[in-house]
């Protein structure tokens, strides 16, 4: 008996249990959940608003350096002395330092872990990679104490744990320095973010130069020590500091660096400094040095090396290009009562596009960032042209987009050149002020850079053709096989399709955001609030999605969990369409409406018996005729009219009203097949040609994410009904967004396969083509 009644406790409890269980579930697949289990707990370092808290830290590196650029064997010798400041509240007993150079050593995993094929076609930098003997490693002479002492380190691949003579206590700084150099790799041939590109007509060279020093990794409370390894994909996370460096260059080389130049009196002529000095309030670009100058000292190789200085503050990096090939324009920018010099250097093979676009585009990218952020708060913004390239440092970055040689291009090398240097200067503000994690999170500056690159691109020209914003122009990634599709919310090394996943798909989602979801003014406060917040500090995922939501009023975790966290897609059907019109229970308007409908029901029998009426029996025999042979169902009797009236009598004058409205009623059943819930946009278009656009917020889903229906009242006759007609929604199948139904035909391009350079070029050169007509005078 009683082993009885605990038998039915249990079966009680387990069914209990499985009923909660069966009921979390289903509140745990509805997509308007919280995102309390996605985000980290809100503490004093990071508010659940997504400010910074009040005990919010972070660290400090300041570096002093020599570097020497060695022309003759493209080499980087080089020496810091680094001043690093714990004002964390935590004890130190070893740091971390990162040695990015390292991927490019003969033994690195980078080159381990790269997958590789042999297909039909393979190209010459392909086959490059697969046997390249290059070492571009760092080589570590030294590593010493502020008093000469050697320090132990330990050097884990692309990281460098040194271990401190004693604990770092909280507010506690610490000096020390490194000695180092590594071989400078070929950039169009090894690949990379940085190295030289060879112009081997007159056996110059042209340096970009970045990663070149050992760097402080960064040390804060989300992650303890960023110090995952650097294996080409997942970018660069760094602490900001101030910086001093000497380069010593070739004599009659031309330095762009990240900072402002301390000794221009001993590196520049006295003509360059009074163009320089012009440039600063100069409407338009200002030649610093000439294309004529230029091509005239790269005839010539000096012996002879000259030093330049820059200082930096408060910036997490630092770069600088090196060549004597180096045209020199420049122009100020206000802010305030600051100039900011927008500069270009470019080699002479980047005219006439770079003469004319380069510096024009640094000033307007920095102006119509700022409008979205805050001012521009460094000196000098540059853009240095190399071949094939887009890479950002603080104040400096490297573009590519060239011309023929012919100094013809094609409108896509035109508009690629434009926007490459709208997104690498853009970067200045992502990440190199708002210091988010690239090695963790590739969108946080990648994706939201994009979306002030699409911003400033339409401002810059309208309808610019930029590669990414416009919702339908993600649709074919969307769609996608989802097997080699992540998340957005994936680590950088981890991401399929970098490009579609990082950049192109929260650039969309911004835009959507922008545009559909919370409107331009809400979104333009919010995204404003959260680059004021974090300009100069470390923000997180949250830190962004909390404050976006805190700024505006509007909860966005729906939005942030479709678009970041899975692999869903916007395909929402417009199922079927009910129209229904209230019977006015008139008989004067009601029996002919039925009597119409009566007679429009015509079966193809009817139609062929039709013929022999005349033969039928009550047609030839009047003895069969009775009353219903001539009685009229739908005629209108007296009676009928006394009823109506006294019914209608009854009826209050809402009803009454909406009896005598004509009105159409029209139930929509829609259908989520992608995953993704999204607003509603609908346009109808009426009997008589008007249109109209109704929007309908997300929140319809947010009892049933699989299909909802909604009824929509006109006096008027809708004729047709389009689904997300302004293709702001990236909904991938338009086949089902009409009503009646309207299938889109596929446009398709047969055409041969043409192996071009592909990067920031190519395309069709109708300037040359109108070059070639002048010249032959046709």
């Amino acid at each position: 008996m009683k082993y009885s009644a605990f038998l039915r406790i249990v079966v009680v409890l387990f069914l209990l249990f499985t009923l909660n269980a069966t009921s979390q579930e289903n509140i745990n697949k509805n997509k308007f959940r919280q995102l309390k289990m996605e985000f980290a707990t809100p503490n004093v370092y990071r508010t659940a608003s997504g400010a910074p808290g009040h005990e919010y830290w972070q660290q400090k590196a300041d570096y002093v350096m020599n570097i020497r650029l060695d022309d003759e064997t493209r080499r980087i010798y080089g020496d810091e002395t680094v001043t690093y400041h714990n004002q964390s509240p935590d004890v130190l007993s070893y740091i971390w330092m990162q040695l990015d150079q390292n991927m490019r050593a003969k033994d690195s995993d980078t080159r381990k872990i790269r997958t590789s094929q042999l297909g039909e076609r393979i190209s010459v930098m392909q086959l490059n990679r697969l046997e390249n003997s290059f070492d571009g490693g760092f080589n570590i002479e030294e590593v010493k104490g502020a008093k000469g002492n050697p320090l132990p380190y330990t050097i884990n691949k692309t990281m460098m744990r040194i271990d401190l003579p004693e604990p770092l206590q909280p507010g506690e700084t610490i000096v020390f320095s490194v000695k180092w150099w590594y071989n400078i790799n070929n950039r169009l041939r090894d690949g990379g973010r940085s190295g030289y590109e060879h112009f081997e007509e007159e056996d110059n060279y042209l340096y970009t130069i970045a990663q070149f020093y050992p760097r402080m990794a960064v040390y804060n409370e989300v992650e303890g020590w960023q110090h995952k390894q650097f294996l080409g994909s997942g970018e660069f996370t760094l602490p900001f500091g101030d910086f001093e460096v000497k380069l010593t260059v070739p004599d009659d080389h031309i330095v762009g660096a990240t900072g402002e130049l301390q000794n221009a009196a001993e590196v520049l002529t006295n003509t360059q400094i009074r163009r320089l000095e012009a440039a600063k309030t100069a409407t338009e670009p200002v030649m610093i040095i000439t294309e004529d100058e230029a091509r005239k000292t790269e005839k010539n190789k000096s012996g002879k090396e000259k030093t330049w200085v820059f200082k930096a503050k408060n910036v997490r990096d630092f770069a600088f290009a090196s060549s004597r090939k180096f045209i020199w324009d420049a122009m100020g920018v206000k802010f305030g009562d600051r100039t900011v010099m927008a500069m270009s250097y470019y080699p002479k093979e980047g005219n006439p596009l770079w003469e004319q676009y380069s510096t024009r585009v640094v000033a307007h990218t920095i102006k119509t960032y700022s409008k979205f952020t805050f001012d521009y708060p460094y000196p000098v913004a540059i853009s240095v042209h190399t071949d094939r390239i887009g890479m950002e440092y603080p104040m400096i970055c490297f573009n590519g987009g060239r011309p023929e040689p012919d100094g013809t291009y094609s409108e896509r090398t035109k508009y690629g050149m434009i926007g490459v240097v709208v997104h690498e200067v853009g970067h200045n503000f992502f990440p190199m002020i708002v210091n988010s994690d690239e090695r963790q999170w590739t969108w946080m500056d990648e994706g939201l850079n994009t979306f002030l690159e699409f911003l400033t691109e339409q401002e810059w020209e309208y309808g610019f053709p930029s590669r990414a914003g416009q919702p339908y122009k993600i649709v074919d990634y969307m769609k996608g096989d989802k097997k080699y599709m992540a998340p957005v919310m994936t680590n950088s090394e981890s991401v399929w399709n970098l490009g579609s996943n990082a950049y192109s798909k929260p650039t969309t989602a911004l835009n959507i955001l922008r545009e559909t979801v919370m409107g331009r003014e809400l979104f333009d406060f919010a995204f404003k609030q959260y680059a004021q917040r974090w300009m100069f500090k470390h923000p997180s995922p949250e830190d962004f999605f909390r404050t976006m939501e805190d700024a505006s009023g509007v909860d966005l975790d729906w939005f942030w969990r479709g678009w970041f966290y899975t692999t869903d897609n916007v395909d929402i059907a417009l199922d079927k369409v009910t129209w229904l019109q209230p019977k006015t229970e008139d008989p004067e308007i009601e029996k002919p409406l039925e009597k119409k409908e009566d007679e429009s029901l015509v079966s193809i029998t009817d139609i062929r018996n039709k013929e022999t009426m005349d033969e039928t029996v009550t047609a030839t025999d009047p003895a069969t005729h009775d009353f219903y042979t001539t009685y009229d169902e739908y005629a209108v009797t007296k009676k009928d009219i006394e009823e109506y009236k006294k019914k209608h009598a009854d009826y209050s004058e809402e009803e009454n009203e909406i009896l005598d409205g004509n009105y159409n009623y029209y139930q929509l059943d829609f259908k989520n097949i992608g995953g993704l819930v999204m607003p509603i946009i609908l346009e109808f278009t009426f009997e008589d040609g008007t249109k109209e656009v109704q929007r309908i917020p997300a929140e319809i889903w947010r009892r049933n994410n699989e299909e909802v229906s909604k009824v929509f009242v006109f006096q008027k006759v809708v004729t047709n009904i389009a689904l997300d007609p302004f293709l702001e929604t990236a909904d991938v199948n338009l086949d089902n967004n009409n009503w009646p139904p309207k299938i889109h035909p596929t446009r398709f391009q047969l055409y041969k396969s043409n192996f071009g350079s592909g990067g920031y070029g190519g395309g069709s050169n109708p300037m040359r083509e109108s070059q070639k007509k002048n010249e032959s005078g046709k």
